[in-house]
């Protein structure tokens, strides 16, 4: 779609003051979706030269290091990163990949960077970096920096704790969440569709915790830990503790009881999935 309203174009690279009606261009998929009346000039990070993917050094902000995922890093350049990754959160990258259920186009321009600031809440990149306790990295017009956890960054169906002119850096992922057994669960109402519930299940082998993470569902994500595996009725306990009325989400793609229902649901089945899958391997 044309932005009739775009007068400019400007390199990220060649600092400028921020003034009214800019943006921030990465990929563009949602940019250029629908009219943006608002906007007057576009900032392009496509010259930044982030790499897309990098490893993180052992670090007091990050013991044992961790992945730094560029806001630039597009979906195809993640799950192509995936394949070559080997510890035990890997499946959990393609999963949430695949469930933009995009074409190849999208794939190759949208950004991990961008799924985030739209703060949808059926977003799967926010699925995978709340899920791995993901902390963003924001940069402020005046060259400040603060790091927030993603769980905390998408405060509602599209809003976001990003003041004016911020730019979103990056994402870390710690080792210790890398290094967590994941159980993915998704459901739409029709095939195709767009996610109406998508839940991720984290166990840690070091203490045995559990995080689970409510998404698509809900208004933003929910990252429910327990220090250890809780049992059925624990869980749903939880849930309802956590996730109030107003917090379900209510669109065309389900009704908030229904979406209710499928947490529970998946929930439960990401439980006895890891619950499962620790006694086979001998850690409970």
């Amino acid at each position: 779609m044309d932005l009739n309203t775009v007068l400019e174009m400007h390199d990220a690279r060649e600092r400028a003051p921020w003034r009214r009606g800019d943006a921030w261009l990465g990929g563009g998929t949602y940019l250029f979706s629908e009219p943006q009346p608002h906007l007057r000039r576009l900032i392009d990070l496509s010259r930044m030269g982030w790499a897309p993917v990098g490893h993180l050094p052992d670090a007091p902000d990050h013991p044992g290091g961790g992945l730094e995922i560029a806001a630039t890093c597009t979906i195809a350049q993640l799950s192509r990163f995936a394949r070559t990754f080997e510890v035990p959160a890997t499946p959990l990258f393609e999963q949430c990949c695949r469930a933009f259920l995009a074409s190849f186009k999208i794939w190759n321009m949208a950004t991990v960077g961008g799924n985030l600031c739209n703060g949808l809440p059926a977003g799967p990149m926010i699925s995978l970096t709340a899920a791995l306790d993901g902390r963003c990295l924001l940069l402020g017009q005046d060259g400040s920096t603060r790091r927030v956890p993603v769980a905390d960054f998408i405060t509602g169906a599209g809003q976001k704790d990003l003041r004016e002119g911020e730019l979103l850096r990056s994402v870390t992922l710690p080792a210790r969440a890398l290094a967590c057994r994941t159980a993915f669960r998704q459901v739409s109402l029709y095939g195709l569709g767009r996610s109406g519930a998508l839940l991720v299940g984290a166990l840690d082998p070091v203490d045995g915790s559990l995080a689970i993470t409510v998404t698509a569902a809900t208004v933003r994500p929910f990252r429910l830990w327990f220090p250890l595996p809780p049992t059925s009725a624990e869980l749903r306990r939880a849930i309802d503790r956590t996730i109030t009325e107003a917090d379900w989400f209510d669109d065309i793609h389900g009704l908030p009881v229904w979406r209710r229902h499928m947490a529970y649901r998946l929930a439960e089945e990401i439980r006895r999935e890891l619950e499962d899958r620790a006694l086979t391997e001998g850690d409970m």
